[in-house]
């Protein structure tokens, strides 16, 4: 097959590897019967060169996406937050930097920043990502909301009668609910029952759709706050300890990196 594809003779691609073997001096294959099997030198050798490869590539197609004059920033995202305000702000940032094409790819966990290629991150947590420069965005702030059918169904302004009505919880986070109720006075500590989804744009249309409560990120819901799709269903609004940092590779100096930076930062305020 690999004589096919690069359009040499089996013989050809026999003799080169066995060039490549005593240049390295690494046995890369072995025979079994009448195939050849990767030795497990030979594996870690593949995964290497499949990794560098991907990192050539990357940089050839920065610099198709660049042009001749601009520049390119790949950014590591995360999803709901790049679907809910990143992307609708971007326009923005193209009017002001026209020459800087940005590249967006999803991270959910941090990683090494150098290796894969990326300029800078966002990252949703404590301040804890190791050999990185990290700008802190903002703080989070979760509100209650609902659908207005559903607040006029459960008087949502009235912490107690949500305690009796269906409420939707993210899967990953089911405490939070508990810690609002606990701000307004009406809790015991213990995880509520409810509704879990995986995804903070599922609760938000499950809001919508009026089947439970949703105590999301202010941020996640601007656009239906302001047109009514979703109501506030209280004044007391629950901070936590988490924050959302714009994270680059430590001692990088990009001066792209920076002009981002410093415009999410104007974005915040």
């Amino acid at each position: 097959m690999a004589a096919e594809e690069l359009h040499l003779t089996q013989s050809a691609i026999s003799r080169q590897i066995k060039d490549l073997e005593s240049a390295i001096c690494v046995k890369l294959f072995r025979r079994v019967g009448r195939r050849v099997q990767l030795t497990d030198a030979g594996k870690t050798f593949a995964e290497m060169l499949t990794f560098d490869l991907e990192r050539v590539r990357q940089t050839v197609f920065r610099t198709i996406a660049a042009g001749n004059d601009g520049a390119a920033l790949r950014i590591a995202t995360l999803p709901t937050f790049a679907n809910r305000w990143l992307i609708p702000r971007l326009p923005d940032f193209e009017h002001q930097y026209p020459n800087i094409q940005i590249s967006l790819a999803t991270r959910l966990e941090p990683f090494d920043l150098s290796q894969e290629r990326f300029d800078l991150a966002f990252h949703f947590g404590a301040k804890d990502w190791p050999d990185t420069k990290m700008t802190k965005l903002c703080d989070e702030t979760m509100i209650p909301v609902a659908s207005p059918a559903f607040a006029k169904m459960y008087d949502g302004k009235n912490p107690l009668s949500l305690i009796e009505a269906p409420i939707i919880h993210l899967e990953t986070r089911l405490s939070v609910w508990s810690d609002w109720f606990n701000l307004v006075g009406f809790s015991d500590g213990r995880v509520l029952p409810g509704k879990q989804y995986d995804q903070f744009s599922m609760i938000i249309a499950g809001a919508i759709s009026s089947l439970g409560a949703a105590l999301l990120p202010d941020y996640l819901i601007e656009r239906e706050l302001k047109d009514g799709a979703l109501i506030p269903l209280s004044d007391q609004h629950l901070k936590t300890k988490n924050a959302y940092y714009i994270v680059r590779p430590f001692g990088a100096g990009n001066e792209h990196a920076r002009k981002f930076t410093d415009w999410l930062i104007n974005q915040m305020d």
